[in-house]
């Protein structure tokens, strides 16, 4: 009785491993084109073994993502067979594939899965690319050398979004654009002026923008008319759109280290580059401004208003020096063209060639009493502040012409003098509901 038992309760599981098989071979083509679309290449891959009904299912996947995990863990412990196997891996795959190829990613973030000569591999994986009318493609490669993208790649009218990372573009001069592309990505490329204008006067249809540490040339002229979205980052001595930004819904992420030096020579006596940048440009949603981009538009003659004001603009952030007249002008310039802020996060910035400001320094009083526009702000942050004067009086300006607010949170650089939390508690809000909350992070 006891082997008859044993041999029944086999069959029974038998019986029930069956079921499950004929469960996942009869899901629905598109579960089963979700289910891969979610898996990572290596698995994917190995779900061909599951039943003959799965067995060329990844043939026809459409987005194809090669990075690290495609490779076994103990393959990073030979580093010579890395590179070999990664590359292998990518051809099977390109070279089995049979459908429609939407997405093609290689993530090579300083693992060295391709080796340190790119250029070939990439050469031969677009040429096959371009055939499948790819949409989007994503060559995050950083081997520590750059390489020059095929002229073949500027052919491809198919693709939606590319992101190309630390190699060489020069443009063909048959290049016509590229007329569907909708998102741009650049990090660490290496191009001239007229390569870099071309490649983005010929994208019409361009509405996502990000440029970060570009090589080759110092001054940005953007001149694309649906951009939407555009982050920046990297030191050029000059930044201008012209006929840019039909501003609907954007977020300008700007987070430049620019020459402003150069800049406050070359507009001295002139009106401001806040004016200029401001120009044509009065449906801004959300501003993030970093690093020195304040100084930067605080050079020239800054107005005490916009000409026309930012209605839309509704999130602001400021990087500012508070010990810097000028920057403290173009930060009250764009809260007073503003009347629709709600949100506002303002970071200090300590520049050790920067004398203190003195009470006396900034008319702060008469300030005060000018009959400004009331904010609308609901919720402001101030962090790394350190207690000076020129900061308290900044804060004191916000409580006064914001009746709207709701909360006010600041934040202190490391200890500051004790008395700062006595000196806000002090101050009149123009909104009888403000909160005011003095943060201090926990360093123990």
């Amino acid at each position: 009785m006891y082997i008859k038992g044993r041999k029944r309760s086999k069959s029974t599981c038998l019986t029930i491993k069956d079921a499950e098989l004929d469960r996942i071979s009869s899901l629905p083509g598109n579960v089963t084109d979700q289910i891969l679309l979610h898996l990572p290449i290596k698995e994917a891959l190995r779900t061909s073994v599951l039943s003959s009904k799965w067995r060329n299912k990844w043939y026809t996947m459409p987005n194809l993502v090669f990075d690290k995990h495609c490779v076994s863990d103990a393959t990073f412990q030979d580093p010579s067979g890395i590179s070999n196997k990664f590359l292998r891996i990518v051809d099977h795959v390109l070279l089995l594939h049979s459908g429609s190829i939407d997405k093609f990613k290689i993530c090579d973030k300083y693992q060295n899965l391709i080796g340190m000569s790119p250029a070939t591999d990439t050469a031969r994986w677009i040429l096959h690319l371009i055939r499948r009318s790819i949409k989007e493609l994503v060559l995050d490669i950083r081997t520590g050398q750059s390489y020059k993208i095929p002229w073949c790649l500027f052919s491809c009218q198919s693709l939606h979004h590319l992101e190309l990372t630390s190699c060489w573009l020069k443009p063909p001069t048959t290049f016509e654009g590229f007329r569907n592309l909708e998102s741009l990505s650049l990090i660490e490329v290496t191009m001239t002026q007229d390569a870099f204008e071309n490649l983005i006067f010929k994208c019409p249809l361009l509405e996502t923008l990000e440029l970060v540490n570009l090589h080759g040339f110092t001054q940005i002229n953007i001149h694309t008319p649906n951009l939407k979205s555009l982050l920046i980052v990297g030191k050029f001595d000059d930044i201008s759109f012209d006929k840019t930004f039909q501003f609907v819904t954007v977020l300008v992420d700007l987070s430049l280290y620019l020459n402003s030096e150069t800049n406050q020579r070359r507009l001295h006596g002139c009106s401001s580059s806040l004016l200029n940048f401001f120009n044509h440009r009065p449906r801004i949603v959300g501003l993030v401004m970093k690093n020195y981009f304040l100084k930067y538009l605080a050079a020239g003659v800054v107005p005490v208003k916009l000409p026309t004001p930012c209605i839309h603009l509704s999130h602001l952030l400021l990087n500012i020096n508070f010990n810097d007249l000028k920057e403290i002008s173009a930060a009250l310039c764009l809260l007073r063209s503003s009347p629709n802020l709600r949100k506002l996060k303002i970071s200090a910035r300590i520049e050790e060639q920067t004398d203190l400001l003195t009470p006396a320094s900034y008319c702060w009083e008469d300030i005060f009493s000018r009959p400004d526009m009331p904010l609308k702000v609901q919720h402001v942050t101030i962090d790394i502040i350190s207690g000076f004067q020129s900061e308290l009086d900044f804060i004191r300006f916000l409580l006064l012409n914001s009746p709207m607010l709701e909360k006010m949170t600041v934040k202190p650089l490391g200890n500051v003098r004790p008395e700062l939390v006595t000196e806000l508690i002090r101050f009149k809000s123009a909104s009888g509901e403000a909160e005011v909350i003095y943060h201090v992070e926990d360093s123990s």
